[in-house]
This record gives structure tokens, sequence and C-alpha cells, in this order.
């Protein structure tokens, strides 16, 4: 049985602003255990990326906890945020550098995934010479610099036109279950979270709170794009739709 490794209970935050206080999360609890790729919808403005921010500590809870077990953390954010004037090569060294764990092992660790997921051949280019999905990658495989226990995505795919981002997605899952890491996902995108994750959670419009949990049943297919030829995959569609809309 596959151990909880991030325990969210009872958590409320609230934002303190000079117009006065804003409940962001209120009552939320839900676990992520380890191997486990969980997505998180809601509606818009509902405070997804905020779980995120207290996921890794960012943030302390107004009240309840967040148990964490001293985790490591990797964030993956909506846009590469690539360097433009440091090599791919040095992009993906650089949370090495900012942990002071600069080490030739370390950089041959990193260099490694880098040539096992497709990205030997532009180490030595600039992020302009790379595709949006290439670029991607090479965000990735730096947020995997420093071997974190678990990966924190924020909407990693929503600056991509359609046809990358079903390329991308594939390439994300297959990086994340192969380096067999545990990942919660923030993402406005019904078909991106069934495609993608074991888990999803949908939320519940301001101050969000879990509505609905669901252990998606796709069996051993795990590759996104297989999944959308799923005969299930509609019906899990419609219902999440349903639950976020209704």
């Amino acid at each position: 049985m596959k151990k909880e490794i991030l325990r969210f209970r009872d958590v409320k935050l609230v934002y303190h602003t000079l117009r006065g206080e804003t409940i962001a999360v209120e009552n939320l609890t839900f676990s992520l255990k380890e191997g486990e790729f969980i997505a998180v919808i809601g509606p818009s403005g509902c405070g997804k990326t905020t779980l995120l921010s207290l996921a890794a500590g960012l943030l302390p809870p107004s009240d309840g906890e967040v148990l964490n077990d001293g985790l490591s953390f990797g964030y993956m954010l909506q846009k590469d945020e690539l360097f433009p004037w440091r090599t791919i090569e040095k992009n993906i060294f650089l949370p090495l550098e900012i942990k002071k764990i600069n080490t030739a092992e370390n950089r041959e660790r990193v260099k490694l995934l880098a040539e096992k997921y497709g990205l030997s051949e532009f180490l030595h280019s600039y992020p302009s010479q790379l595709s949006g999905g290439m670029r991607q990658r090479a965000a990735l495989i730096r947020t995997l610099a420093t071997n974190p226990d678990v990966l924190l995505l924020d909407e990693p795919f929503s600056a991509l036109d359609y046809q990358t981002r079903l390329n991308v997605t594939e390439d994300v899952s297959q990086i994340i279950r192969s380096e067999r890491k545990t990942a919660l996902l923030i993402t406005h995108d019904i078909s991106e979270a069934i495609s993608l994750a074991d888990r999803v959670l949908v939320l519940s419009a301001r101050p969000a709170t879990v509505r609905f949990a669901h252990e998606l049943d796709f069996g051993d297919v795990v590759n996104p794009l297989k999944r959308r030829e799923e005969r299930n995959f509609s019906a899990w569609f419609e219902r999440l739709w349903r639950e976020l809309n209704g």
C-alpha cells in the first residue's frame, strides 16, 4: 500500500488586505500518496494555485495543517521561464547553482536526464532556438535537476497551442511516470486532467474545498493520447464537467 506523503487537514487560508479579509480555501482536506499523480480542477479564481503554495510551505495555513514529512518540491510554471541568455544546458543546471550543489556528479546526472529524454542535441542551443514543446521539456528537466520528492505543476501546458499541448503532455507524462515521481497538477482543462492523472479532485468556488474526488479507472493505460481513445473517457469528461459547473 502506497504511503501518504502530503496531507491537508481542514486547511483554511485567509488573505488580509487593506480592504479586509478574503478566505481563499476552507475545510480543505485531501492526501497525496507516494508515486501518485493527482490533478486538481475547479472554477476560475477558486484558489487552485494557492493550493500549490500551501503544499510547498510557501504559505502557512491560517487554520488546519499541511503535513509534508519534510518533502522537497519542484515547481513547474505556466511558462517555461528559461533564461534567454543561457544555453539549455546552463538553464537546466540553474537549480544546482541556486542550491549550491553544482557538483560534477549532479551535473552529469542532469545531463543524463536530458539525453534520456531527447535534449542532448540542444544542450548548447538557446531557448529561442527551440520549439515551445522542447522548451517545456527543458523546463521539466530543470525542475527534476535537484531530484525533488514531489512535482508541483501549475497549468504547465496552458501557454501552448493545442497540437503542441497534446505532444508535450505525452512527453511530460512519460518522464514523470518513468522517473516514478509524485505529482500534483493544477489545470483548468478537464480532458488534460483525465488523460494524465490517477486521481482528480474537483474544487468548489472560493473559498475552495474538495467537492468531489475520483479514482480514474483506466487500468494500466497511462499514455495520455491512448487514454483519450478509451471508451470511458467521454463519460468521465461529462461527469467532471457537470460537477465543475453544477
